[in-house]
């Protein structure tokens, strides 16, 4: 299982997206793709999302059951605590 959540994502990173992946909701994508499938669409992400941000999910096999990743500016950053990855939240800059 694949799943990714865009934010402030160009229209056409939006599109590309929606030719591999089912979009359930505005900016909401899932799919079951390989692991060389799911590279493939990182990378379009990395070169696509711009000002925007997004969080990439899949299944995998560790004691949670997935693994993630997230692009772009976000106050949410993955910290890794015991071998699990948990969310820190960045001070806000406003």
């Amino acid at each position: 299982m694949l799943a990714i959540v865009l934010e402030n994502a160009p229209a056409r990173l939006r599109g590309r997206l929606a030719v591999w992946l089912l979009e359930v909701r505005a900016g909401v994508y899932v799919g079951d793709y390989s692991v060389k499938v799911r590279e493939m669409i990182l990378q379009n992400i990395e070169e696509g999302l711009e000002e925007g941000n997004a969080v990439v999910m899949w299944s995998s096999p560790n004691e949670t059951g997935f693994d993630f990743v997230t692009l772009g500016e976000n106050r949410r950053i993955p910290i890794e605590m015991d071998g699990i990855k948990l969310i820190s939240f960045l001070p806000d800059t406003k």
